[in-house]
């Protein structure tokens, strides 16, 4: 199916359906809080490019975990590696994996060693509540490593009393259990979390074994209530191809994520503070050669260690969000070093609203130290106007900027050499959106820009010498995002539809080496779409359409379907990937799964 025909189809489909007037998950959402800002806003008043991605999203997304679900949201490219979200990277607006952040309940939890391992934090799906996609500039939001936007997950809160018991098989030998409890107890409260999922891997050297253990607890929800969360990921995997050159076939890797956190809300009249404290830690273990680990192995363990204390100050002025975030790195690497970094930043910005609460403008900014970079500021502006309570237009400006990781500082191959030399990569970004939300119907849509300078590279003299890490690309990056979803009702049954698209244009500036090996391949035209019907009571479905044009000009079309039967305390559920057999690869050449189904069975009782 070729783009134009997908479109036509996706329009039909969303111009049949008759208009109904009842609330909806898409009205409720226009209040909901966004955890992921300092200053505390529901989502229709906030002045940025932000997608929701709600509990109920998650149970219509035809997927069974993170790098499958934010595959289906137009400006954020997953490039995976096989089944189940085993490794894969993850991009915003044609950034690279090291250029985005990833959050857990506002808490920064980025990989000092390689943003190759930002979706190793990736929680299971059972345990959040929704995703904040932030696009755009944000290091004045969040610091560093913001470059082209960030994801906040937003863990479950609010529990109830109940166990879930849930199995999977399926295609390439996959299996999965899971045991997910909640409980409410007088003045705390408890998610437990624990699951397991293996693969023989669909082709030679693919196999997996993927280990989860959450607990999430709040305590003393009387006075003052105090959530600590913790968590732990282990992914045993083979390699073909995923890593170096497709021709190694035999690489493995195991990895080890986890997190400790503790945090609070403290409030009055006029204040919030939002102190928290916490411990990230990630080991990676890289063998060239299954078979022969004294080949080739390389092994990371990164800690970090930090606290962050936020606040919102509410006056006659309008609202000022403050706040300082610490934290210590350590890593220590048989190729990296022993390293350390410590790291501070300061937050400053105001909300002023005029013209009866119909404009608001936020400028500020935030200053970094680094032991290892010294000082940097990056300021940056939201603005916005209300035209009605449906209709809002808005822009924002803003310095962006990334800090070299250890791997282009210091890491070192037969082929690759870093260079302690690197500076931060820069930016300055533009965008101009607007946004509606009406009853059922929802649509946003942006302009932005982005223009890049000391990007690093891969650069050489001549072909016999090693790639060495270099601050030389200039890259100006532009496009337009389209997002609309509309809810609607035949007979008593919920039904939805959304559709998305974006493009994104890359220009590098000329650069004045001999051989480079900075490759720009982003998505230039990215459509997604998600249709979830139900005609029978307690059965729902899925069918879900990704178009993705990448600017080498490799481009592809793949469906996704999937059926869940709610029978009482049972759920059954049947979820087919590919389902038309598309071959196409999305990083470094590796081919992903042809046609792949997986069935659940799920038990809940309360």
């Amino acid at each position: 199916m070729n783009l134009p025909k997908a479109l036509i189809l996706l329009l039909l489909l969303s111009s049949s359906t008759v208009f109904s007037q009842q609330d909806t998950l898409r009205e409720q959402l226009k209040e909901v809080i966004i955890k992921s800002s300092r200053i505390d806003l529901p989502f229709s008043e906030n002045s940025r490019t932000i997608t929701i991605i709600s509990s109920e999203d998650i149970k219509q997304s035809a997927t069974t975990n993170i790098a499958d679900l934010l595959q289906q949201f137009a400006g954020v490219d997953i490039r995976r590696r096989g089944t189940a979200g085993m490794q894969a990277d993850l991009y915003i607006r044609g950034g690279s994996f090291d250029q985005t952040l990833l959050l857990i309940d506002g808490i920064k939890v980025e990989d000092a060693q390689t943003g190759h391992h930002t979706m190793n934090m990736a929680l299971p799906i059972e345990v959040i509540e929704r995703i904040e996609i932030i696009k755009g500039p944000a290091a004045r939001v969040f610091g560093q490593n913001a470059f082209t936007g960030a994801i906040n997950i937003v863990t479950k809160k609010n529990q109830e009393n109940l166990v879930s018991l849930g199995v999977q098989a399926g295609s390439f030998g996959q299996k999965s259990g899971k045991v997910t409890i909640s409980s409410d107890l007088e003045n705390s409260s408890h998610l437990v979390h624990i699951s397991r999922n293996i693969s023989d891997g669909y082709r030679y050297n693919t196999d997996y074994d993927n280990q989860n253990y959450f607990i999430k607890s709040t305590f003393n929800k009387k006075a003052l209530p105090i959530d600590l969360i913790t968590s732990f990921s282990e992914r045993k995997f083979g390699a073909n191809g995923f890593y170096a050159s497709p021709a190694a076939i035999n690489q493995y890797e195991e990895t080890q994520t986890s997190l400790v956190g503790v945090s609070t809300e403290i409030k009055n009249e006029n204040l919030i503070l939002k102190p928290s404290i916490y411990w990230k830690r990630n080991q990676d273990e890289y063998i060239y050669v299954r078979q022969d680990p004294s080949i080739y192995r390389n092994l990371h363990i990164t800690n970090k260690v930090g606290g962050a204390l936020n606040a919102e100050y509410s006056s006659n002025l309008g609202v000022t969000g403050f706040g300082i975030d610490m934290a210590k790195v350590y890593l220590s690497s048989n190729n990296l070093g022993q390293r350390e970094r410590f790291m501070t930043t300061l937050f400053l910005e105001h909300l002023f609203k005029l013209a009866d609460d119909k404009l608001d403008i936020t400028p500020g900014i935030a200053v970094n130290y680094f032991s290892d970079f010294k000082f940097h500021a990056f300021p940056g502006m939201d603005i916005g106007y209300k035209i009605n309570e449906d209709l809002k237009v808005y822009g924002n400006i803003g310095y962006t900027y990334r800090i070299p990781t250890y791997t282009d500082l210091y890491y070192s191959d037969p082929t690759t050499i870093g260079n302690a030399n690197l500076k931060p990569e820069e930016a300055i970004a533009e965008e101009l959106g607007m946004k509606y939300n009406r009853n059922q119907f929802s649509a946003s849509f942006a302009l932005f820009n982005r223009d890049a300078k000391k990007l690093i590279d891969y650069v050489k003299e001549t072909i016999d010498d090693q790639w060495e890490a270099t601050n030389i690309a200039e890259l100006n990056t532009k496009g337009i995002e389209f997002n609309s979803a509309y809810n609607f009702k035949l007979g008593t049954f919920n039904q939805l539809i959304n559709l998305s698209y974006t493009f994104l244009e890359d220009d590098i500036k000329n650069i004045d080496v001999n051989y480079s090996r900075y490759s720009i391949n982003s998505l230039k035209h990215h459509v997604t779409s998600r249709l979830s019907t139900s005609f029978i009571k307690n059965v729902s479905q899925s069918i879900v359409y990704k178009y993705a044009e990448r600017t080498s000009g490799d481009s592809y079309s793949v469906v996704d379907a999937s059926v869940n039967i709610n029978l009482k305390a049972f759920e059954i559920s049947i979820v087919a990937n590919n389902i038309f057999n598309t071959e196409y690869t999305e990083t470094n050449l590796v081919p992903m799964p042809k046609g792949n189904v997986l069935f659940g069975l799920t038990y809940n009782f309360k």
